[in-house]
């Protein structure tokens, strides 16, 4: 126990002793801009590009293109992409709204060869871009009455502005097998 307290009274003299020296040489503007550069660069940190994906948007060493139809998450979409017409991947663009409503298909990641649930959601509000990606992908689809796994519906209905504009894919977990 006494070992314990002489252990916590030599380090407790070291701190003192460091942190006066160090206000003795160092003065405050120093140390509030020095502060101020690590708040900032902290800031700034989560604008840098890194690889938001944990691998998975890659398969077979080549980089998958999420503006073509056959990325896996795209196994059942029908209709533009949004990462094409002014969105990405899980976004919808400015100036439109996602669908209330939605479907729902099973894709496999070949990055880890999982079964993901897709939810699809139709970007609502603004007509549709010329030069967006169509796709037409049908894996898994279902008769139309089945309503929330077919995929040729105006998922808009539900919405205030029906007017469809893309669609987006949006991971809702791993598919129980």
């Amino acid at each position: 126990m006494k070992l314990l307290s002489q252990f916590f009274s030599l380090l407790d003299k070291l701190s003192e002793r460091s942190v006066r020296h160090s206000a003795r040489h160092i003065g405050r503007r120093h140390f509030l801009t020095k502060t101020g550069a690590f708040l900032v660069g902290a800031g700034v940190l989560p604008l840098l590009p890194f690889d938001r994906s944990s691998g998975s948007a890659f398969a077979a060493g080549k980089p998958a293109d999420v503006n073509e139809c056959n990325y896996w998450r795209y196994c059942a979409l029908d209709g533009n992409l949004c990462s094409s017409s002014g969105g990405s991947i899980t976004t919808c663009p400015v100036g439109t709204e996602t669908s209330k409503t939605s479907w729902v298909g099973t894709c496999r990641n070949p990055h880890d060869n999982k079964n993901y649930l897709v939810s699809y959601n139709d970007c609502c509000g603004k007509t549709t871009v010329a030069n967006s990606v169509n796709c037409f992908n049908n894996q898994g689809e279902r008769p139309g009455y089945r309503m929330g796994l077919h995929n040729d519906i105006n998922w808009c209905m539900a919405n205030t502005n029906k007017g469809y504009h893309c669609t987006v894919a949006t991971l809702v977990g791993i598919a129980n097998e």
